[in-house]
């Protein structure tokens, strides 16, 4: 019988090893895997790569693993932004690496990993500091830059929902980088508010498939939702949130 899941945090991040390349999903806060990032400090990894299109925001989640010192490199898109101060300070004290890759390069390269392209050809970042030392080429009259995809040891992903055999939906942008990380790693670990029987979800519905997931944990439904719609949170700040404002 086919059972992709584990009984709590601490065993879905099982096995993380010192020194590995970790995907982790979200758009700044959407779709950030908390719990898993929480479980992965408590397991103590350290030397780690990580994936992520930010650099942390305020003082949770990304941010949390960054100032436990357990980060060697990001690789990421946008490492600054208003409430990135953790990993602005390690930057600047010399304690932490960036490879910064622009935002669709940072895409495609995750999804040629998960697809079996070796490299590809793109116009972003050609004639600036980002295409130092790469392979460039000329196509039909437009320069381009050769870059090759990332490839990870694990990827931390969190989804709305899952059946057993790891089959994920997503909710609304929450998704992001959720299902390009799942197909690019190695190891695949999800959070998911709740696990559902199989045959409950809607296979129109179903975004990334089990093939791609190995463990699969619950969390339960985040105090921002009811039932899976937004019922209101707070912002960066902390100030009140009401429905009718969720972007």
């Amino acid at each position: 019988m086919i059972d992709k899941t584990v009984p709590d945090v601490a065993a879905a991040v099982a096995g993380i090893a010192d020194g590995a390349t970790v995907m982790i999903g979200g758009f700044g806060r959407a779709g950030q895997p908390v719990e898993l990032i929480d479980a992965l400090i408590a397991h103590g990894a350290g030397d780690l790569t990580v994936v992520n299109n930010n650099a942390g925001n305020g003082d949770t989640g990304l941010a949390a693993l960054l100032a436990a010192g357990q980060v060697r490199k990001m690789i990421c898109s946008f490492p600054r932004q208003s409430d990135s101060w953790v990993f602005d300070g390690l930057y600047r004290d010399g304690k932490v690496e960036l490879e910064l890759v622009p935002q669709g390069n940072l895409a495609e390269r995750i999804r040629a990993a998960g697809a079996g392209i070796g490299g590809f050809f793109t116009p972003t970042g050609f004639g600036t500091q980002l295409a130092a030392g790469k392979e460039t080429r000329r196509i039909d009259g437009r320069d381009y830059v050769l870059e090759y995809p990332i490839h990870a040891d694990v990827a931390l992903v969190s989804a709305r929902a899952a059946d057993r055999w790891g089959n994920l939906v997503y909710r609304e942008t929450a998704r992001n980088f959720g299902p390009i990380m799942a197909a690019a790693a190695t190891t695949t670990v999800v959070q998911v508010d709740e696990i559902v029987p199989l045959g409950s979800l809607d296979p129109e519905a179903v975004v990334t498939p089990g093939l791609y997931v190995d463990r699969v944990v619950a969390v339960g439904e985040r105090a921002w939702l009811r039932d899976g719609a937004f019922v209101g949170g707070v912002d960066i700040e902390g100030r009140a949130l009401a429905p009718e404002e969720e972007a």
